[in-house]
């Protein structure tokens, strides 16, 4: 980007990891670990990668900075490949007909540019903290670029595993970062040359080498940001056949490659604000291009034009809104880029959007930056089937059609945001600690929120104060005036025999709130509601009892076709005030059974230190959501200790309790329902 804005890049502390250990027999994992941490190598925390294209800075790094060289990186020497690489796979999106007459299909696309930690020292699986930018309107992206680098830690950035597993879920591409700074900000000319050199056969290796880092982390692909001043055209011929060999060996792996407007086909860095002659041949050998802050209406309409010309998709063009220091304060011309009254222009290209997070004073709470973030992707409406067309923010739910995932059983949902003040398992608290691991986030509502009522609008929020599962539940709260339908997902199920809903709920205000399931099973016009039918919730047919929550299974009607929509609505007598909780969602098929998954096997403890372990295990068979991990005390009670997608994780602060020389350790293995498996077990003597 440009120099203003590299100010804003961080340092951590970060320490090199150790070497994970083959993974024993299932039966010498039996047996637990050797005894004493000092017969295992120290368990550092995994932390997000970053590299050099080749040669480091002069010195030394920075306390907490590893410079690593990406030509000699090598997978199989990679110590916290385990940690790092997502397993969720990129799903499949569908459009449904949007909630509003403004929002359009099939023009303008969304990038966010985001910077979800430090450089250095960015955790691998999250962190003991719910102050996190925990992104939850992936239905307006298409693309997420894991934004950072500096000159003193490291240019090249690959996204760790919990953010490419959330916005996977969600049918979002995650690319990594290239980044080469300009000279004011450390950027040296060599980077860059280290960065195109071609070997011997004329091929550049590092394309290589980036196609492999993606592919062995799981993410989909590079943004290339070459900024670095000084190049001359040779420097520029030989930055187009890196993009060239790059694009090729990415398009042969399924990976994508973004391109942006700094560097000029002439090796000098002179951002245009366009598409033009002097950057339409990196365009033409990319898959896209972000295009920087420095646009006005007509070097937009003139890019749209000449992609035209070229044969390219105008919409692969993303248009820069710089919001890092504003947010939704920014004044942008938004008809130059998705006019209200014309076809969209370009897409449109977010640098920063976390500002959602990083503006909201000290001591604020998750619920804080829900909202807010719901501000900035919806609007001043807060409701994207009635948005407020007078805001001179034009929120991307105001122009863009939300996207879905939710097209096939079973499909669960306990709405966890992937961060929260405590962890809940069934309505209780099992972990007191804050947390957040975007990998744990559920697929969620993408039209958020909307509310259908002929009364008084009731708050709909996510809320922290209680679970059933997770950080969070989705709270309605206020007077019911009149019925309130909540959408909660537009989907592509298809509908047969046997199928039921799982909804589990809690109410707190003792309003005897009437609840039905609201279900379409026709796609509605734009900007109309969803065809409902309600079906009513009977809680003395089906229920358990935990702090109050209660599960109920509503069969749906009819043997076949397809749900296209689900819903829930509420009511109470004469205008009550209401505290509802939502916990949890599940289609599933009852003649079916949901299989008790099967557990990981192989686990063990692959490094220690006196605060610290490293567990590792083999991947359970069958569909896996995710594992979790609990510590089993001398009592029986189980401790949560943290989940993920992958197959190890790192323990932060296990201590001996008083009188117990060996700790106890089980990993459960999760299915899409949420059905644990039977535990494995390891032990680890102090």
């Amino acid at each position: 980007m440009t120099p203003t804005r590299r100010a804003v890049l961080f340092t951590g502390a970060a320490t090199a990891s150790a070497a994970l250990l083959p993974l024993p027999s299932p039966a010498a994992a039996a047996s637990g670990s050797p005894a004493g941490p000092g017969a295992l190598p120290a368990a550092t925390p995994p932390l997000a990668s970053y590299w050099y294209p080749d040669s480091l800075p002069s010195g030394e790094p920075g306390e907490g900075i590893t410079w690593r060289s990406l030509r000699e990186w090598r997978a199989e020497d990679d110590a916290d490949l385990a940690f790092n690489a997502s397993t969720v796979p990129l799903a499949p999106r569908f459009t449904p007909a949007p909630v509003n007459t403004t929002a359009r299909t099939g023009q303008a696309r969304i990038q966010s540019l985001v910077s979800f930690g430090p450089t250095a020292g960015n955790p691998s699986q999250g962190s003991p903290t719910a102050d996190y930018y925990a992104l939850t309107h992936w239905a307006y992206l298409d693309e997420l670029v894991f934004w950072g680098g500096a000159a003193g830690e490291g240019l090249i950035l690959a996204p760790n595993a919990p953010v490419v597993d959330a916005a996977h879920r969600h049918g979002v591409r995650v690319l990594g970062n290239i980044f080469l700074p300009p000279v004011v900000y450390g950027g040296q000319l060599r980077w860059t040359r280290d960065l195109v050199r071609k070997d011997a056969d004329g091929h550049c290796p590092l394309a290589e080498r980036l196609v492999a880092v993606a592919a062995a982390y799981g993410f989909d692909g590079w943004f290339v940001n070459a900024e670095t001043e000084g190049g001359d055209a040779a420097l520029g011929a030989d930055m187009l056949g890196f993009l060239t060999e790059l694009k090729k060996l990415a398009a042969a792996r399924g990976q994508r490659v973004t391109w942006y407007d700094a560097m000029t086909v002439n090796g000098t860095v002179s951002w245009q604000g366009a598409l033009n002659n002097r950057n339409e041949a990196f365009f033409e050998k990319a898959d896209d291009m972000f295009v920087d802050f420095r646009w006005s209406p007509s070097s937009l309409a003139s890019s749209a034009q000449l992609a035209d010309r070229l044969g390219r998709d105008r919409y692969a063009l993303w248009a820069g809104v710089d919001v890092e220091s504003s947010g939704w304060n920014r004044s942008v011309n938004w008809d130059a880029i998705v006019p209200a009254t014309a076809p969209h222009v370009t897409s449109l290209g977010f640098y920063r959007p976390e500002w959602t997070r990083n503006h909201l004073p000290q001591g604020h709470t998750p619920a804080d930056f829900h909202a807010a973030d719901d501000r900035f992707w919806t609007g001043r409406s807060l409701d994207p089937a009635h948005p407020d067309t007078t805001d001179g923010w034009r929120a991307p739910a105001l122009s863009v059609a939300d996207r879905s995932t939710v097209s096939s059983l079973p499909f669960a949902t306990t709405f966890n945001t992937g961060h929260g003040l405590r962890w809940y398992e069934e309505g209780r608290v099992t972990s007191e600690t804050p947390w957040n691991h975007l990998g744990l986030q559920d697929r969620l509502p993408s039209r958020r929120w909307v509310v259908r009522t002929e009364g008084a609008r009731p708050q709909v929020a996510f809320d922290f104060e209680d679970a059933w599962r997770g950080g969070n539940s989705v709270l309605v709260s206020g007077a019911l005036t009149a019925p309130v339908t909540l959408d909660l997902y537009a989907t592509r199920l298809p509908l047969r025999g046997g199928a039921v809903v799982d909804l589990t709920y809690r109410d707190e205000s003792g309003a005897a709130v009437g609840v039905e399931l609201a279900v379409a099973t026709a796609e509605p016009a734009a900007g109309a509601a969803p065809p409902y039918t309600y079906l009513p919730v009977r809680p003395r047919h089906h229920g358990r009892a935990g702090g109050g929550w209660r599960t109920v299974t509503v069969r749906l009607p009819g043997r076949s076709g397809t749900v296209h929509a689900l819903g829930v609505r509420l009511s109470a007598a004469d205008g009550t005030p209401v505290a509802w909780r939502l916990g949890a969602l599940a289609v599933r098929q009852a003649d079916r059974p949901e299989r008790r998954p099967a557990p990981p096997t192989g686990l063990r403890v692959t490094a220690a230190s006196e605060d610290a372990l490293r567990l590792a295990w083999r991947p359970a068979r069958g569909q896996v959501r995710q594992y979790t991990l609990h510590r089993v005390l001398p009592d029986g009670t189980r401790r949560f200790l943290g989940g993920t997608c992958q197959s190890a994780f790192h323990v932060a602060g296990p201590r001996p309790v008083e009188g117990e020389r060996t700790a106890r350790f089980e990993v459960r293995t999760v299915g899409e329902v949420y059905t644990a498996s039977s535990p494995a077990h390891v032990r680890h003597t102090w």
